[in-house]
Formats: C-alpha cells, sequence, structure tokens
C-alpha cells in the first residue's frame, strides 16, 4: 500500500480531481484525511493497487496535484493494525495556549505513552481552546485517567485548564446540566448579602469559617445562620432576586444548552426565591433550594424542610435525570463548594468552577479561568458553533 501526502495551498476543487484520478484508475481508497490550516493544505489518502498500477497511479496525481501548486510525496506502508488503544479527547484551554503550554501537556502525554493522533482548534480568535485526540495503551481506568489529568495540569502550572476524557459516544451525548448557584451561577453568595442587609454579615460569616473547617455540618450551620436573618423584611428578597448578577458566561451557556435541547436544572443549599428568579429569567427547566420561612412579611429564621444537603443535592440530580429517562452517565455537574462534591460525584461529569482546591483536585475536571461558557469547550463546540447558535437564539 502507497501513502501519497499531498500539500500546499488550498483551493476549491483538489479534492474532487485527485479522488477523481484514483476513481478512474480502478485503485482502492484504503484511507484519508484531510486538514487546512491557514489556507495550507495537507491531505493523506492510503492507496492499494491489484495490479502494477502504481507508478502510473502517481504519475498522475503528481500532475493533477500541479495544476494547484501542490507538492506530492510518497512512501509504501503495511496493512494497518486494528485499533487496540484507548482513546482520550484531552481539552486544553485558557487565555492564550502558547507554545510552553502545548509542549508541556504533549511532553506529559509522551512519557505516559500517549500518542496525539489529532489536534484540532475549537477557538476562533485568540488561540484559547484546542481538543487533542490521543491513544494511550492498555486500557486506563477511572483512577489512571484522573491521575494522567494531574500531572498534566501539574506541567502546565495553573497557567491552563485541563480536561481529560474517554473519547467515547457518551462524552457527546450529554443531556442533563445540572449547577450550583451561590458563586457559580450568579457571582455573589445570596445568605451573606441578606446578612449584609440585616447588620449581622459578621455573625453569619463566623458560622460559615466553623462550617468550612469541619466543625458545623451543612443543615446545622444553614439553621444557624437562617436563625440571624429572623426579622429581615422580605422585600430585600424581591429586590436582591431582581438583580442577582449573573457568573460570566452563564446567559450564554444556558442559551446555548437550550438551543441544543439540553435539561438544565440549578439544585442549590442556597434559597428557593433566589433559584426559582433564575430558572424564570434564563429559562431552566428545574429550580432546587431551601425555603425560608416567611410571617408577616418577615422572615422567621426557620428553613423549612427537606433541607438541601449535600447528599439531597446529588439524590436530586438523580431524581431528575430519572424523570428525564437520562442516564446518569449523560450527566453534567456544576460546583464551587465542598457541598457540591456528591453531586459532581454522582454526575457522569463533574466540573468543579473556580473552586477550591479540593474540590478542584476531586472533580472530573475544572474550569479555573474565565467564564462558565467555557464548560461548551468540554463538549466539544467550537467558538464558531456557540456563535452561530447564540445568533440564532
Amino acid at each position: 500500500m502507497l501513502l501519497v501526502t499531498v500539500s500546499g495551498p488550498d483551493q476549491p476543487g483538489i479534492t474532487a480531481e485527485l479522488t477523481g484520478v484514483i476513481a478512474v484508475s480502478g485503485s482502492r481508497l484504503e484511507d484519508v484525511e484531510q486538514v487546512v490550516v491557514h489556507g495550507q493544505l495537507t491531505l493523506c489518502m492510503v492507496l492499494s493497487f491489484a495490479d502494477d498500477r502504481e507508478a502510473r497511479v502517481l504519475e498522475a496525481l503528481r500532475a493533477t496535484a500541479a495544476r494547484f501548486g501542490l507538492d506530492v510525496a510518497s512512501r509504501e506502508v503495511g496493512i494497518g493494525a486494528p485499533i487496540t488503544a484507548v482513546q482520550l479527547a484531552v481539552t486544553v484551554f485558557g487565555d492564550h495556549v502558547d507554545a510552553v503550554g502545548l509542549h508541556a501537556v504533549a511532553r506529559v502525554l509522551s512519557r505516559h505513552g500517549g500518542n496525539i493522533e489529532r489536534v484540532h482548534r475549537l477557538s476562533d480568535t485568540a488561540l484559547s481552546a484546542l481538543e487533542l485526540i490521543v491513544s494511550m495503551p492498555g486500557a486506563p481506568d477511572e483512577a489512571g485517567v484522573r491521575e494522567l489529568r494531574r500531572f498534566l495540569l501539574e506541567e502546565a502550572g495553573g497557567r491552563l485548564d485541563i480536561a481529560v476524557q474517554r473519547e467515547s459516544l457518551s462524552r457527546r451525548a450529554k443531556r442533563l446540566v445540572a449547577m450550583d448557584m451561590d458563586s457559580t451561577l450568579i457571582r455573589i453568595e445570596v445568605i451573606d448579602e441578606l446578612a449584609r442587609r440585616h447588620g449581622v454579615g459578621d455573625a453569619v460569616a463566623a458560622i460559615t469559617t466553623r462550617a468550612m473547617a469541619g466543625e458545623l455540618d451543612y443543615a446545622e450551620s444553614l439553621r444557624a445562620r437562617a436563625a440571624l436573618l429572623a426579622g429581615l423584611d422580605v422585600r430585600h428578597l424581591d429586590e436582591l432576586a431582581a438583580s442577582l448578577p449573573l457568573t460570566d458566561g452563564a446567559a450564554e451557556l444556558i442559551t446555548v444548552l437550550r438551543r441544543l435541547g439540553y435539561r438544565t436544572a440549578l439544585i442549590s443549599g442556597g434559597f428557593q426565591f433566589a433559584a426559582q428568579a433564575l430558572k424564570q429569567r434564563l429559562g431552566l427547566d428545574y429550580a432546587y433550594a431551601n425555603t425560608l420561612e416567611r410571617a408577616g412579611g418577615k422572615l422567621t429564621g426557620k428553613v423549612l424542610e427537606p433541607i438541601v444537603t449535600p447528599e439531597r443535592k446529588a439524590d436530586l440530580l438523580d431524581l431528575i435525570a430519572q424523570g428525564e429517562r437520562i442516564g446518569l452517565d449523560q450527566t453534567i455537574a456544576i460546583g464551587d463548594g465542598a457541598n457540591d462534591l456528591p453531586m459532581l460525584e454522582r454526575a457522569g461529569l463533574g466540573i468543579a468552577f473556580h473552586a477550591k482546591a479540593k474540590l478542584t483536585a476531586a472533580a472530573d475536571t475544572a474550569v479555573s479561568h474565565g467564564g462558565l461558557d467555557r464548560v461548551l469547550y468540554l463538549l466539544g463546540l467550537r467558538s464558531r458553533d456557540v456563535t452561530e447558535l447564540l445568533g440564532s437564539a
């Protein structure tokens, strides 16, 4: 068999003419790949021949290519072996993916026996997102994939976000995205803002600190903080619900997901009045959060049961998926805090968003630079796809 590589300036009609030569020659096309980078074409074809036509076919291909100003190289190759390696999709993204960053990624992959089969640019203007399809020897399990990502992140030195996923049908068949609210879908912590308006900001912050130190469980800390809000006029809730500041890229993410037919859910340990406002504002399909008890136009300081604990967040994701007849491997969960970990672990893909180091390390992947819309790179979407979908929304 013969590997023919055609390269040079691209223009319409090249592939049609070259494959026409092969078609009339009676040769057999065994494999083909083509890529165009900044107007430069590289077309690779593997051909087999039933008789002594090889020289004549190659001569005809060279003559045809010359009319387009193209170069042709050829060499003998053996019969391709069946694919046995596991393929991974490695998404590399940040403000700019430079040669230093790509070299770091490629070096780690090489050390682990990975072979980069394809590099695909996802971003349009700046080189800020790449997808690498990598063949790995053997069959690395989930722990192996997670370890490889850790090595990649360490080598990149925190300059880039890197996701490692199995290149399988399920990666491109996600159907449900669930996300946390406070410091994820919106830029603030609602309870902190309510506490500030009620003049108990420091007291609430002190309880939060104890909870983060492991001195209080989530439900206990939530009740303690809500108790300090007793007497707050409910008009503050309405005012806050009308002006919740979205995280950068949040509106774009939700719009694109809806256009693509994804189901979307907000699952929060925060408060339902804010969650419902966001559900209506963004067109989310589901919104679950805690309910603050009211009486006489003021908060009583109590939280109604059931409280959305970390475990309940995971159970709600499961419940929504079952109701929608969606497998958990087809779900994505996004969060920033330790209370999101069970939900991220339950989902097919758990994403830590601008999160603390502990959650970032435990999640399947992380977005630590840029806005929520960068999650779309993990679905294999290109910037041009996103622009088109936003323009048609």
